[in-house]
């Protein structure tokens, strides 16, 4: 059964009620809102750089705060209710949530483009409440039910995984092709594992933090690169065309990588993966920085380069993370860096905003009680 108050059922949830404004509510427990949705008691969720920037600046990009909203989008939990017409999962299973539901009915829906559904339900963009509370409400279809031999923390960074199981889809990723990854991040260095799961001849990752580099080394890259910094004075642009120049040399990449996937969204980063890609190859752009940069284009077109955007997953990737990560090939307990109890999610937030070297990924303890 639900937790109570005075008899009266209660959702604890942290909440972000304005711009840099967060608080700890205890809500009305959810209810179904079809015959085919779950109840969830959330057990662990992880921080992502979204839920801080919405925190922080109140939107990215169209989606807006403009009313109070549950934080946290990555987690895991055990269904302790579905609705009469579920038939995938049961009450007690394990699973991994898939956090935005789209409409299924629009044009990008039907041709299998669910990620691009302007109606998603996603959890913590505004105005939908995310999974920072002790129950969530999901569609039945976009739970997967983890392996026992997963825990929670897994079954919740299956999440993460899913972005970058994206990222190579849409790159189409094939066995035996050299692919750089700029950004040492937690989807970085998803993508350089998942890279390798796929079979990649060669997977070179770049950052500027030495800590991260080395965590990318031992992870899923083959070789790494610590980009330099420019000369005072020197044009922006020949500097990252030098850079591209410097990876190619270094680890023997001939005309360049096939892929290139970018993980940052940094100006110097974007214009180095441009003039590093392989005439005819891949670019694929996942990382958000600012809105405009400049652009090498003429590169691009001359090139005869593929770009492409990536944003978010689409129908079988999923599964596909729970199966990278069940099987072991995608090891994302490493990533863990810190732990928190519920109650400790404003100081979970917190560390996460200070960037602090040394903190990769953060997870939270879902509210503990009865189910």
């Amino acid at each position: 059964m639900a937790a109570q108050t005075n008899g009266v059922d209660i959702n604890p949830s942290f909440v972000l009620r304005a711009v840099k404004d967060v608080a700890f509510e205890d809500r009305p427990v959810p209810r179904l809102r079809g015959p085919k949705d779950v109840r969830v008691h959330i057990a662990q969720t992880g921080i992502c750089g979204s839920d801080v920037h919405y925190w922080q600046r109140g939107r990215i990009g169209d989606f807006v705060l403009q009313s109070p909203i549950v934080l946290g989008h990555e987690s895991s939990g055990t269904v302790v209710e579905v609705g009469s017409e579920v038939k995938n999962v049961k009450v007690g299973h394990r699973v991994a949530i898939e956090p935005g539901v789209p409409c299924r009915h629009c044009g990008y829906c039907r041709n299998g483009e669910y990620n691009l559904c302007p109606d998603t339900i996603f959890a913590a963009t505004p105005p939908w409440d995310g999974t920072l509370a002790k129950y969530y409400i999901v569609a039945s279809d976009f739970v997967y039910p983890i392996p026992d031999h997963m825990n929670m923390e897994e079954g919740a960074l299956v999440e993460p995984v899913s972005v970058a199981v994206q990222i190579a889809k849409v790159a189409d990723l094939k066995a035996n092709q050299t692919v750089l990854v700029f950004g040492c991040g937690p989807i970085g260095v998803l993508c350089q594992a998942v890279a390798k799961a796929y079979g990649a001849k060669k997977v070179i990752g770049v950052d500027v933090v030495q800590s991260r580099l080395d965590f990318a080394r031992s992870f899923g890259a083959d070789g790494v690169f610590m980009s330099p910094k420019a000369d005072p004075g020197a044009d922006p642009v020949e500097h990252s065309e030098k850079v591209a120049a410097l990876i190619k040399e270094q680890f023997d990449l001939g005309e360049g990588p096939e892929v290139v996937l970018e993980c940052t969204g940094a100006e110097p980063c974007i214009q180095a993966g441009i003039f590093a890609t392989k005439k005819g190859g891949t670019y694929v752009q996942a990382g958000m920085g600012k809105e405009n940069v400049v652009f090498p284009i003429t590169t691009a077109c001359i090139r005869a380069l593929n770009i492409k955007g990536s944003i978010r997953y689409t129908t079988g990737v999923y599964p596909a993370a729970v199966d990278l990560v069940a099987s072991g090939k995608v090891d994302v307990k490493r990533l863990i860096t810190n732990r928190y109890k519920f109650e400790e999610a404003e100081q979970a937030f917190e560390l996460v905003k200070a960037g602090k070297e040394g903190v990769f990924k953060v997870v939270i303890e879902g509210v503990q009680g009865s189910i």
